[in-house]
């Protein structure tokens, strides 16, 4: 392809020669030129005016792009409802966490007034607003600021909702430790063979009061600890024979009466269940048995009450009812 250029002040023609692959590289470049023109004229200049509301260029740009636009909004309105139908199932979780909540605070022991702090705002609730309920009826196509709103009022309850659950884990792990501490559990296994109360005496035949349970055992049966606490005296004592108590806390203290052997030292620290003497018949005795007692500020208590907490009213039946005077003090 030949190119002729011409000029008046010129005493000759200039003749350009361009071959079919230059041609095809400019109308390449061309075209490249031309796209980007248009992309920019449609990004900077349409999509402004459909923006900002331009009279005319605004109705022709939105009839351009009238399927996109409709595609995207259905697009959006379509998450939108995903996540309005999400953030339902949330509330309606959340109300029964809230429930189950003040279910467990009730077992755990916990008052209503334990829990005012714990509320929004740390106000106290209001007058008639206790149990709640209804169906769950959401708002029908809520808008993106509607569901932010909503989504940060889940975010709030969740974290009372997480305060609630660790106060009441924490009473409840004081409750759990103030168990341990109570002589709940059998120092021996074996069924009991005089209760707490009046009762003949098994050696002079008089009238007396038995202060605590009989174990009836072979000598050498292990005894446990009813409960954790601190061995503060191990010592023979002439009715007792040799004898162990175990300080609980609070005025409560257990005694473990005629044993063959002690085997933890005063001040010693003891778990609930664990190995602490042995069955015997030192003392005042007629024959091998562990002579359990619980003292409350120096005072014996029947100790099958304490222990009915950990076997049931069965054992409680069991430990309560003389069963016959040998082999006991």
């Amino acid at each position: 392809m030949q190119v002729l250029i011409t000029h008046g002040s010129l005493a000759r023609t200039r003749v350009l020669q361009f071959r079919r692959w230059q041609i095809l590289l400019g109308a390449v470049v061309l075209a490249g030129l031309l796209m980007l023109l248009s992309g920019t004229v449609y990004h900077f200049v349409f999509l402004k005016a459909a923006r900002e509301g331009w009279p005319v260029v605004s109705s022709l740009v939105r009839l351009v792009v009238r399927d996109e636009i409709a595609q995207r909004d259905r697009f959006m309105r379509e998450n939108l409802d995903a996540m309005a139908q999400k953030v339902g199932e949330m509330q309606a979780k959340l109300v029964k966490l809230e429930a189950m909540g003040e279910r467990v605070s009730s077992l755990a022991g916990m008052k209503t007034e334990d829990l005012r702090p714990l509320q929004r705002g740390g106000a106290p609730a209001a007058a008639g607003a206790g149990g709640k309920g209804g169906p769950y009826v959401p708002v029908v196509n809520p808008s993106l600021e509607e569901l932010q709103s909503l989504v940060s009022g889940l975010d709030e309850a969740t974290d009372v909702n997480l305060d609630l659950f660790t106060y009441v884990e924490s009473r409840l792990q004081e409750s759990r430790l103030t168990a341990l501490m109570v002589p709940s559990a059998p120092p021996v296994n074996g069924p009991v063979g005089s209760g707490f109360g009046f009762r003949q005496d098994p050696i002079n035949g008089r009238a007396a009061l038995h202060t605590g349970l009989d174990f009836p055992a072979e000598v050498g049966t292990p005894i446990m600890a009813a409960a954790g606490g601190i061995a503060v005296t191990k010592e023979w004592h002439s009715e007792y024979g040799q004898v162990l108590e175990i300080d609980h806390g609070n005025g409560l203290v257990t005694r473990y009466a005629h044993c063959s052997s002690i085997d933890v030292a005063v001040g010693a620290l003891v778990k609930r269940g664990q190995l602490v003497a042995h069955v015997g018949t030192s003392g005042r005795s007629t024959g091998a048995h562990l002579h359990f007692e619980v003292l409350v500020a120096g005072v014996p208590q029947d100790p099958a009450r304490f222990l009915a907490v950990g076997a049931g009213s069965t054992a409680n039946a069991e430990a309560a009812a003389p069963v016959g005077k040998g082999r006991q003090h």
